[in-house]
This record gives structure tokens, sequence and C-alpha cells, in this order.
């Protein structure tokens, strides 16, 4: 995404007829991220699939992406204390005034990764999410546990997006473990996808493995 790209919306529909088993189908953004600093991805998307019927799940991804100063609680973010959209290449500074935080207006950087430097006087939570149409804040994506004072982050972020079979978390939840007993069964990179794709969710009875393929 170059900044003088308009953003981008990917809408992607998961869907399934008569499973076989009850699953529950999760989606994450926790592809290789190329930067500096202790990230962990945010569990985006989280359904209930039915063995029998038909299920779906829609979900959908915009590409103007923002640093958010979350806040967290038991483990998942549940908001923000403030925002704001940021571009490849563009770089911002976390302030504190009083009880007020603030990220300063972006401003080209060095190079074409995105960059948040905190200078709010302590150890902070930062967070990359993306702005959903019409949104006040972002959807997380990465959270970046205790960047210290005169620190920063940076990211060269693509939107590699993965599916799980796993019962074990929920939307928003901070992912600090990988699955124990399952691996993704699905990954794409979101630019490559047309605008609106369709997918099929399969499970086979007698080998226990699920599939996702394009419908």
């Amino acid at each position: 995404m170059s900044n003088e790209s308009a953003p981008f919306v990917k809408n992607l529909i998961f869907q399934s007829k008569d499973l076989g088993k009850q699953s529950d189908l999760m989606l994450v953004f926790d592809g290789k991220v190329d930067g500096m600093g202790d990230h962990f991805p945010v569990v985006w998307r989280v359904s209930t699939f039915g063995d029998e019927g038909p299920y779906q799940m829609k979900a959908t991804y915009r590409s103007q992406l923002a640093f958010t100063k979350p806040q967290v609680e038991h483990g998942s973010v549940i908001g923000a204390a403030t925002a704001v959209e940021i571009n490849a290449g563009q770089q911002t500074i976390l302030t504190k005034t009083g009880n007020v935080f603030k990220f300063s207006a972006p401003v080209k950087g060095t190079s074409s990764y995105l960059k948040a430097t905190n200078l709010a006087g302590a150890k902070q939570n930062l967070a990359i999410g993306f702005m959903g149409h019409g949104a006040l804040l972002p959807t997380p994506m990465l959270y970046f546990k205790n960047v210290g004072d005169d620190d920063f982050v940076t990211a060269h972020f693509k939107p590699m997006l993965r599916a799980y079979v796993t019962s074990d978390y929920q939307e928003t939840e901070i992912w600090k473990n990988s699955p124990t007993n399952s691996t993704f069964l699905w990954e794409e990179d979101l630019t490559d996808l047309d605008e609106t794709t369709t997918w099929n969710l399969t499970w086979d009875g007698h080998t226990g493995r699920y599939t996702i393929a394009q419908a």
C-alpha cells in the first residue's frame, strides 16, 4: 500500500453445509511480519459452524492501517485510548500530557516501514489495526507489549490472513501462544484476492481433516 493508493476493501465469505462436526473457525493475521518489536497477533474473527445445515461467516478488511494505544482487559483488546491512521513509509510519535495520550500527525519516514515511537514517559503497549468504513477506532491486528520510553516499533505489514479450527480463542484476544491442537489450514495474502471471495469449509469424517477451498 503506497501513500497515494486509496484503501482497498476485501470481503471474505466462509461457508459450510452439513459440515458433519460442530467447529469454530478462527481468523487471525499471524503471518511473518518484518520489523522490530515484541509483537503478538490479535484474533480477528471467530464463528461456530454447526454439524448440519448451512452456516456462513462474513469478514471485511480495509487496507487503511492505524497505530493505537490499546485498552486491554483479561488478555483481550477492548478498545483504544487513541489512534492515528498511517500509511506505509510514515511514522508517528506517542506522547502523554496529563492523563491524555496522543499520536502526532504522521510524517514521511526514512523507509517503507510503518513506525511508532513512544515518548510518553514510560513503557506503553501499542497496536496496529485497520480502519473499517466509518469506524472511529481500528480493528486490532498486532499487539506490541511494553514498548520502552524513547523506543519504537516498526513493521512492514502484509495482510497475510490465516484460518484455524480451534475453540481456544475469542475475538480480540491477544494470541500469545500457538494453538496446541491445530495448525493453520488456510492462508492468503489479501492483496492477491478479488474484492469479494467465497470459501467453502469442509470436514472429512474419515481423516478428521478440514479443508478451505474457494467456491
